[in-house]
């Protein structure tokens, strides 16, 4: 009887533990940022940025950062935007340059002009969409 507890404690432990409440915070997945040009201190400045705009709006789901350079597009970037919306998650793009994305059909990028540098806005659903 012994053998069996050590055994099956891992397993126990591992399942209790995905019991636990998590807390209560967003989640932020980042695209593209290595490609983006933008220095590392201005990322860490926009994601801490992000995260307390979330807290603030008492969002705790998962959500999506793509860091978008129109002088040097990536397809992936525009193919993941699409993946996620499916998931109807939070999706966000920084403009690294001067243009954004080309939003998928039915949807547009709406400027957070609450962000300083105007550089950021949220994928929404065009309204009748």
């Amino acid at each position: 009887m012994g053998t069996l507890v050590i055994v099956a404690f891992p397993y126990l432990m591992k399942i209790l533990d995905f019991l636990k409440p998590k807390p209560a915070q967003p989640n932020i997945d980042s695209y593209g940022q290595q490609s983006c040009g933008v220095e590392q201190q201005q990322i860490q400045s926009v994601m801490e940025w992000l995260f307390a705009s979330l807290m603030a709006a008492g969002y705790e789901g998962k959500s999506h950062l793509v860091w978008y350079d129109s002088n040097n597009p990536d397809t992936t970037l525009e193919q993941t935007v699409k993946k996620v919306m499916k998931r109807d998650e939070s999706i966000f793009l920084y403009r690294c340059v001067s243009r954004v994305q080309s939003p998928p059909t039915g949807y547009y990028w709406r400027i957070m002009d609450e962000y300083p540098s105007m550089r950021i806005y949220q994928l929404e659903v065009r309204d009748g969409e």
